[in-house]
């Protein structure tokens, strides 16, 4: 039985370390697998990822294309006619949502729309509704609450 007091790794997964620098007869003597001078025999030699011998690098010989918005804020989409699986009366949050695999992560905001018809009376719980999609629920009779939460403060340097 294996306990944590006899644990082994599986065989062949671990490599004893290269020892380096260990004289003449271990393969790995004197220069220790580095070659000869140079750069990248130094201790801490070498060069940064993308460096091109002073060369003006790839990255900024190309043209700057694009913006990111950081500000930006992302919204899982469900339509009306998704909502008729649920049963009469049931309050619909983005938690219900997520356990039923209607959107894949309950920490995103959700947005109605208003594709198909709603059958059933239900208490919507989302953070925005497209026009067609509160139409849609007031025909259904269902109800909208619309979660509001507050922005983070925005920083800004103190004069």
């Amino acid at each position: 039985m294996k306990t944590l007091g006899n644990l082994t790794p599986n065989e062949g997964s671990n490599r004893p370390k290269k020892r380096l620098g260990r004289g003449i007869g271990s393969k790995w003597g004197k220069t220790a697998g580095k070659g000869h001078k140079g750069q990248k025999a130094r201790k801490g030699g070498g060069v940064a990822a993308g460096f091109e011998g002073g060369q003006t690098p790839l990255y900024r010989r190309l043209p700057k294309r694009g913006f990111k918005n950081h500000f930006r804020v992302e919204y899982a989409a469900i339509n009306l006619d998704a909502l008729n699986r649920f049963e009469d009366g049931t309050k619909i949050t983005p938690e219900l949502l997520d356990k039923a695999g209607l959107i894949k992560n309950k920490n995103v905001k959700v947005k109605l729309l208003g594709r198909g018809q709603l059958e059933k009376k239900l208490t919507i719980s989302v953070h925005k509704a497209s026009g067609s999609a509160k139409v849609g629920l007031e025909k259904a009779g269902s109800t909208l609450e619309v979660i509001f939460e507050k922005p983070a403060p925005v920083k800004t340097k103190r004069k």
